[in-house]
């Protein structure tokens, strides 16, 4: 199946352009993030945790939610947004003690 894929964030780098077109064998959404991951390795650290999908990840087809397991239509589109690293705690703190 070929599949037009819009990415975000972090995954821009990894596939070079904010959209790609993929050929890909398999119907779900976890079959075209393992392709995505098979074409452009630098994707997987941002989709995956170790053998899983990372559950941050979002994806929709023709612009709706889907969850990994879901089919995907011959010709819908895919919208793939990376798991997202939240920075440290102390980062932001301002409960600094007083001078």
């Amino acid at each position: 199946m070929e599949t037009e894929i819009t990415v975000y964030g972090p995954l821009r780098s990894a596939t070079g352009d904010k959209t790609v077109t993929l050929e890909w064998s398999g119907d779900t959404v976890a079959d075209a993030i393992a392709a995505v991951v098979e074409s452009y390795p630098r994707a997987e650290p941002h989709l995956y945790d170790g053998k899983e999908i990372r559950a941050s990840v979002r994806v929709s087809i023709d612009g709706e939610r889907a969850e990994f397991e879901d089919r995907i239509p011959e010709g819908a589109s895919l919208s793939l947004v990376p798991a997202v690293q939240g920075g440290s705690a102390e980062w932001g703190d301002t409960n600094r003690e007083s001078e």
